[in-house]
């Protein structure tokens, strides 16, 4: 029959195919020619392909004749004798072994590189797939089966790669009935793999259905799907077919089985299927501690590579160790990434770019940048993963300013960022506050097409965020073509940072709209929101989705949870979230703090004191706190000894501190200490003069505290609102009507708003004088809705001079405003009785009945050892020895 085949019909076949790769090597060197003439660089010759083609495939350095012939020879020049049987097997054999398979190898690599370019695409795929589709036509005649499944496969394989698998199929559907093997067959399986297609494991039950008996390769392209999409129970299938067909002691099956159950989580199985292995190798021992390092069980990491060291026989290799370096890393081992590095220096490995960059990572990692700089400057090759190790290291550690000189040297070793150098950078500037220089890696990125990647964006979102604009973050946000969980909580971050709370609420919504689920770190951002703005209901049902996605009893949305509830006034339950959470520092500050702020001011002082129990140490927070409860509580003697614990502990030079122990020495009428807790500040801030012009004030000492007021502009202090509501309380106090407006003029002059307790100040001022009229007046001039502060001071003032038409006029807003708060009805019935208006007395007090006020019954305290007791009229102290109380009160 070969015989029978016309020489005009012998040369089409081979002149198009001539013609076919005289176009594939025009058009790969076309799209090479661009993209050397837009980078600047050399334009390949001609011979790339053959050049590039791997090693293994070069059987001839000399190109054959059959391929480099004038593509546009005519029939003519044909050699005018017959082909034969063993003519043609020999062009197919040159056809295959010399250029198909070749080329196709070559063009695979080289697709990635074409993908970047992005041109001439279509038309280089389209000659391609006509290459490949008359060498099948050739293929079919050929009664080589081997050679036939073989040059399949490769294009089965080949479509796969360059997002084809259809036709994969088609030429797998054509060419399966000929063949004997699973060899077509796992061919598709890997190719579906290749191409990122899920079939459900069709093809592999239809072999197993067909009778077609798996074989060693089979197992291992069937496994990886199983891993790639989780699929658990079909990889447990699978491995009792192994067992079943008898190739679990293939070593090269048992390693991918290993890589099943790692990728899969189950660990527990893993490490059973290693023990069980009766050969091991190399990989092997590798696979099993990737599996542990990968799933961050870094001590077993570390236990099996020590046994590989003594019991396997093996010797590490580089695979071996840049696997191990990293769980050192992640224990912050120094010692043991010391000891792999004196083997690594010592069996000659530390040549290589790799172990020198995971090196470079691990010594950071641990805290050690003189070793991770030493590693880096010793490398005798470095890439662009090498200079980002070195980054990431200093930025690891805080050494920001180290990092950015690092990428200023790689800009001038002509080593060009790619994303993860960006995305490692924009952090460090931010930390920097060089958010010009931020900016200018944003223009970067966008020139360079990386302002798309997921890492750079979300990069991009923290640091618009934390330098203040929002509206910038949001712009990179609704960018992204794809976002991730780390995108939403980037977001969710900047709304919260922004003080656009209820915006950050609705993007959590937003968020599961899209699929996206609400992890650790989206709580911990949008709690702080929910708390600021005093949204409690949309805080509960936030506690609630943490239970359900078992993220409650995650430390940082336990604090979150904690500071909300306390935030929203509702201490019980923040509590309740303290007992059943784990606890650090942060958690007992929140309770402190939180406490402090509240009637239940004792409390603080117990968790200070549990705190230093549990062997926590106590920072700025907890002082300030438990300083806080005792002024609240006029403890003088606790906070003396706090006092005491904090000069021991040299805290109280801190300004936050100090200016906690004005208020407490103030409130607790001890000016005196006041004065030299003040004195010995070096850098008073405006709110340690503040806190003493209060303190005066509130003790009669004016002239002293308008003296300070005076003293804090001569010391360069600025005025703020506070500072104004001090010296305005203080000439309210003593009567001083002219000095008082003359300051809230002042104020105004200095743009500064008044706020409610300006006016309350000015109110109280006016009314102390007796100057009701115009208190009244000022009230109705006020271009804000008056508050409790407001109608209260009015409302004590009439009670001074009797006014009780004001009063009235008063008491009426104040039970709208705060219908629970007793005094205003008692002080407005108070009033009705001392004019002799019991009728009215009586009704206010029938009012005050019906709608359920009651007022709180006065209580003293009394201090006996290292307990405050309170107690009412007529109420005893158990167990309370009254000499003891004697001595005390003595002391």
């Amino acid at each position: 029959m070969l015989r029978e085949l016309s020489e005009p019909f012998t040369h089409r076949i081979l002149t198009q195919s001539q013609r076919h790769v005289g176009l594939v090597n025009a058009n790969v060197v076309e799209v090479m020619e661009a993209d050397a003439a837009e980078a600047g660089g050399t334009v390949p010759n001609e011979d790339y392909l053959v050049n590039q083609t791997p090693l293994e495939y070069r059987r001839d350095p000399t190109p054959p004749r059959l391929f480099y012939s004038d593509p546009s020879a005519s029939s003519s020049s044909v050699p005018p004798f017959p082909i034969t049987r063993g003519d043609l097997e020999e062009y197919f054999q040159q056809l295959r072994m010399d250029f198909f398979i070749p080329v196709l190898q070559e063009l695979s690599t080289q697709r990635a590189h074409i993908q970047a370019i992005h041109k001439r695409q279509d038309q280089f795929f389209a000659s391609l797939s006509t290459v490949a589709t008359d060498f099948y036509s050739l293929i079919l005649d050929d009664d080589d089966d081997d050679d036939g499944d073989d040059v399949c496969a490769s294009l089965i394989l080949s479509y796969a790669t360059f997002g084809d698998p259809t036709t994969s199929h088609i030429l797998f559907e054509q060419t399966v009935p000929n063949c004997r093997t699973a060899f077509l067959w796992n061919t598709l399986i890997r190719a579906y793999s290749i191409a990122g297609v899920h079939d459900e494991f069709k093809t592999y039950n239809r072999m197993v259905w067909d009778g077609v008996k798996p074989d060693d390769h089979t197992f291992p392209f069937v496994l990886k799907v199983c891993s790639d999409y989780s699929e658990i129970p079909k990889g447990k299938e699978v491995h009792g077919l192994v067992f079943k067909l008898g190739f679990d002691s293939d070593v090269f099956v048992g390693n991918t089985l290993l890589l099943f159950y790692g990728g899969c989580g189950d660990l527990r199985d893993a490490e059973s299927m290693f023990d069980e292995m009766i050969d091991r190798d190399i990989v092997s021992w590798n696979t099993i501690i990737g599996v542990f390092s990968v799933n961050q069980c870094y001590t077993k990491a570390v236990d099996l590579f020590l046994e590989m060291k003594v019991r396997s026989g093996f010797k590490p290799n580089s695979v071996t160790v840049v696997s191990v370096l990293p769980v050192c890393a992640g224990l912050e081992d120094e010692v043991t990434a010391s000891e792999i590095h004196c083997y690594v220096v010592k069996v000659g490995l530390d040549c290589q770019v790799t172990i020198g960059n995971a090196l470079v990572d691990v010594y950071g990692k641990c805290g050690n940048v003189k070793a991770s700089k030493q590693v880096f400057d010793e490398m005798v090759e470095r890439n662009e993963v090498s200079w980002n190790s070195i980054i990431t290291s200093f930025a690891f550690t805080g050494h920001n300013r180290d990092a950015l000189d690092m990428f200023r040297l790689m800009i001038d070793a002509k080593v060009k960022p790619n994303s993860i150098t960006i995305s490692s950078m924009l952090p460090v500037l931010v930390e920097l506050q060089c958010f010009i220089a931020g900016t200018e890696l944003h223009s970067f990125s966008i020139r360079m097409g990386m302002e798309s990647d997921i890492f750079i964006a979300n990069s991009l979102i923290d640091m618009h965020a934390k330098s203040g604009h929002s509206t910038k973050a949001s712009n990179v946000f609704y960018k992204m073509n794809i976002r991730n969980v780390v995108s939403w909580n980037a977001m969710i971050a900047n709304f919260a940072q922004n003080s656009l709370e209820s915006a950050a609420i609705g993007l959590v919504r937003q968020m599961q709209a899209h699929g996206e689920i609400p992890n650790c770190v989206t709580f911990t951002n949008v709690l702080p929101a929910c708390a600021r703005i005093g949204f409690l209901c949309t805080g509960k049902e936030i506690h609630g989705r943490s239970i359900r996605t078992g993220s409650a009893f995650d430390l940082y949305v336990s604090n979150a949870l904690t500071d909300m509830y306390a935030k929203c006034g509702c201490l019980n339950l923040a509590q309740s979230v303290f007992k059943i959470s784990l606890r650090d520092e942060v958690s007992y500050n929140i309770l402190i703090v939180g406490y402090s702020q509240t009637t239940d001011c004792s409390e603080s002082l117990t968790l200070f004191l549990e705190m230093g129990l549990m062997g926590m140490k106590h920072d700025t927070v907890s002082f300030v706190g438990v300083l806080s409860a005792c002024a609240n509580l006029a403890a003088i003697k606790q906070g003396k000894e706090i006092h005491g614990f904090l000069m021991r502990k040299m805290f109280h030079l801190q300004l936050f501190v100090a200016n906690s122990l004005l208020d407490l020495y103030t409130k607790c009428g001890r000016i005196d200490l006041a004065r030299e807790v003040f004195n010995g500040i070096p850098n008073k801030d405006v709110a340690s003069w503040n806190t003493m012009i209060l303190g005066y004030g509130m003790l009669g000492e004016l002239d002293i505290a308008i003296n300070l007021f005076e003293g804090m502009r001569e010391d360069g202090v600025e005025y703020d609102s506070v500072s104004y509501i001090a010296v305005l309380s203080a000439c309210s106090h003593g009567g001083l009507v002219e000095k008082g407006r003359k300051y809230f003029e002042e104020m105004r002059a200095r743009d500064i708003k008044p706020a409610q307790m300006h006016y309350a100040c000015m109110v109280d001022l006016l009314g102390r004088a007796g100057l009701m009229e115009e208190a009244a007046e000022l009230i109705k001039s006020l271009p804000i809705a008056p508050d409790a502060n407001i109608w209260g001071a009015l409302l004590g003032a009439c009670r001074i001079y009797g006014h009780i038409e004001l009063g009235c006029w008063a008491a009426e807003h104040l039970f709208k405003l705060k219908p629970e708060h007793s005094g205003y009805y008692i002080l407005l019935s108070n009033m009705y009785a001392e004019s002799g208006r019991w009728d009215e007395a009586d009704k206010i007090r029938e009012l005050m009945k019906s709608r359920g006020v009651k007022k709180n019954p006065g209580c003293s305290w009394v201090q006996v050892g290292d307990q405050v007791h309170a107690f009412l009229v007529g109420e005893r102290i158990e167990g309370l020895d009254s000499a003891l109380w004697l001595e005390e009160s003595r002391i």
